[in-house]
C-alpha cells in the first residue's frame, strides 16, 4: 500500500456537503483532501438528483405549457411534438457543466481530490482503494489504481445517503425504479406507478405526467409531503388531482409483482378494501437511508443511532473527537442546503470559529408546479406543542403579478407567536414559491414578526407582495382582500 500524504481536512464525500466543506476549509488555510468514488464531483445533488430533476421539471413544464397555455396568451404554435432524447441530452450538459464547475472550484482552492472508495482505519488515517485507472484532479495526484493510505487532524464523513427500496424488492432499474432511473428512461410509460406521495414521488410523478404518462400515487400517510401544514397539503393535492394524478392515501403497499410487460402493485387501505394497479412500472420514493456502513467507522468506535446515522453532537463530532459527520448521513432532514451549511459551519469549529447552523430556518421546497415552499412549522405542529398563534392568509388569485402571468393556484399562509408576533411558520403554495420563501427564511434568521414582514416595501406588481398582503392578515388588515 502506497503512503500517503497529510492533511488538516480529509473529506469523504463531495456532494453538497462535502465539497463545500472541503472549499471552507481550503479558504481558512487549511491543506484539504477531498475523496470521492464517482468519477464526477456533486454526489447524488448534482449528478442524480437535485439538478437533473429540476432541469427535467423545467423542461417538461415548457412542454405542457407549449401544448396548453400558449393559446390563453395569444399564441399559437401549432403541433408540439416531444423529443425526448433531446430533453434529456439537455439535461445531461446542465449536469455535466455544473459538476465540471465544482473540479473546476477544487482545482482554484488547491484541493486534493482523490479518486476512490475511503475506509477508517485509525482516527487520523483513511486508506482509499482507487480501483483500476483511479487518479487525482491535482498534478496527477491520486490512488494509482491501487491503494493509498493518508492521514488526517479532522475526518468529515459527507457520503450522504440513497434511495430506500421497498422491502424484499430492490431495484432492478427497469420495473422497479429509484429515482436514478426514474430521471433517464428512454420513452415515456403509459402508466407510472408512485410509491410514496413525498418531494422524490411529486416532482418525478409531475415530469412524466406532463409528459404524457398516467400517474398514480400510493402513500401510507393520510396526507401529501408528510408533515406538512395539512390545509397546504389539501390544496396541493386539489391541484394535482385536476392536473390529472390519482392519489390513494392512506393506503399500504402489499406486493409488487414483475411480469414480461409490466409490473402489478397490490395494496390495501385503512378501511381494509384491496387495490391491483397495472404500470409499466414503479417508482419507489419512500426515502431515503444513510450511506454510512463500509466506511471503517464503527470498526474505529464512531457511534451510530438506531436508525444507522452517525451520531454527533452540536459541533457535528462524533465520539472520536477527530472525526465528524454532517448531511444525510446523521440526524435530520435530507436537504442539499442543510448540508451545504453543516459542512461550512462544521469545518468553522475546526478552525475556532462560531459556525452555527440555524435549524428553524431552513427552508423546504417541493418543484412541482404550482411549487410548495414553507420554512418553520405549520398548525398542526404547533397547536401539538401547545403554542398559540395567529395566522394570516393571502390567496395568488388576489395578486396582480400572478394574475398576468396567468398562476394563480395557491395561497401564502402565515403563523405568526399569539402573544410576541415572532414568525413560526411561513408555507406558500403557488407559482415561484421556491424564490418567494427566500424572504421569508432571512425573515426567521433574523428572528422577525409578522409586523416586520408587513411594514416592509415590497416592490408592486410582485408575486412577494403575497408574503406582505398574509403578514398584514395577521393582524386582521390585509389591503388587497
Amino acid at each position: 500500500m502506497a503512503a500517503g500524504e497529510s492533511y488538516d481536512l480529509a473529506v469523504i464525500g463531495a456532494g453538497p456537503g462535502g465539497y463545500v466543506a472541503a472549499i471552507r476549509g481550503a479558504q481558512l488555510g487549511m491543506k484539504v483532501a477531498c475523496i470521492e468514488k464517482d468519477k464526477t464531483l456533486g454526489g447524488t445533488c448534482l449528478n442524480v438528483g437535485c439538478i437533473p430533476s429540476k432541469a427535467l421539471l423545467e423542461s417538461s413544464e415548457l412542454y405542457h405549457t407549449a401544448r396548453h397555455g400558449m393559446e390563453a396568451h395569444g399564441i399559437g404554435v401549432g403541433k408540439v411534438q416531444l423529443d425526448l432524447a433531446a430533453m434529456m441530452a439537455r439535461k445531461d450538459k446542465v449536469v455535466g457543466e455544473l459538476t465540471r464547475g465544482v473540479d473546476g472550484l477544487f482545482k482554484k482552492n488547491r484541493i486534493d481530490r482523490i479518486l476512490g472508495t475511503a475506509r477508517l482505519t485509525s482516527p487520523t488515517a483513511i486508506e482509499v482503494d482507487g480501483g483500476k485507472g483511479a487518479r487525482g484532479a491535482r498534478g496527477g495526484k491520486g490512488s494509482g489504481g491501487g491503494k493509498r493510505s493518508i492521514e488526517a487532524k479532522h475526518i468529515l464523513i459527507a457520503t450522504g445517503s440513497d434511495p430506500t427500496p421497498l422491502p424484499g424488492t430492490p431495484f432492478d432499474g427497469e420495473r422497479i425504479l429509484s429515482s436514478t432511473e426514474a430521471l433517464a428512461l428512454d420513452r415515456v410509460p403509459e402508466h407510472l406507478i408512485v410509491i410514496g406521495a413525498g418531494v422524490v414521488g411529486l416532482e418525478l410523478g409531475s415530469v412524466w405526467l406532463r409528459l404524457g404518462a398516467k400517474v398514480t400515487v400510493l402513500e401510507m400517510l393520510p396526507n401529501l409531503l408528510g408533515t406538512l401544514d395539512s390545509e397546504i397539503a389539501r390544496l396541493a393535492q386539489r391541484i394535482f388531482t385536476q392536473q390529472g394524478m390519482t392519489f390513494h392515501l392512506g393506503t399500504r403497499v402489499t406486493g409488487v409483482e414483475k411480469g414480461k410487460q409490466g409490473v402489478r402493485v397490490a395494496a390495501e387501505t385503512e378501511q381494509g378494501e384491496a387495490i391491483s394497479l397495472k404500470g409499466d412500472a414503479v417508482l419507489v420514493a419512500i426515502g431515503r437511508r444513510p450511506f454510512a456502513e463500509g466506511l471503517g467507522a464503527r470498526e474505529i468506535g464512531v457511534t451510530f443511532d438506531d436508525h444507522g446515522r452517525i451520531a454527533v453532537d452540536a459541533q457535528f463530532r462524533t465520539n472520536v473527537p477527530s472525526v465528524h459527520a454532517i448531511g444525510d448521513v446523521t440526524a435530520g432532514a435530507m436537504l442539499a442546503h442543510k448540508a451545504s451549511e453543516e459542512g461550512i459551519a462544521a469545518v468553522e469549529i475546526m478552525a475556532g470559529l462560531p459556525g452555527h447552523v440555524n435549524y428553524e430556518a431552513i427552508p423546504w421546497i417541493v418543484y412541482t408546479w404550482p411549487e410548495v415552499a414553507w420554512v418553520g412549522a405549520g398548525e398542526e405542529e404547533l397547536k401539538a406543542k401547545g403554542i398559540e398563534y395567529r395566522k394570516g392568509k393571502y390567496p395568488f388569485q388576489a395578486n396582480p403579478r400572478a394574475k398576468t402571468m396567468g398562476e394563480t393556484d395557491g395561497l401564502v399562509k402565515i403563523l405568526a407567536d399569539a402573544r410576541t408576533d415572532r414568525l413560526l411558520g411561513v408555507l406558500v403554495i403557488g407559482p415561484r414559491a421556491s424564490d418567494v420563501i427566500a424572504e421569508a427564511a432571512i425573515a426567521f434568521e433574523f428572528s422577525a414578526s409578522a409586523e416586520d414582514l408587513a411594514r416592509s416595501v415590497h416592490a408592486h406588481p410582485t408575486l412577494s407582495e403575497a408574503i406582505k398582503e398574509a403578514a398584514l392578515g395577521v393582524d386582521g388588515r390585509t389591503i388587497h382582500l
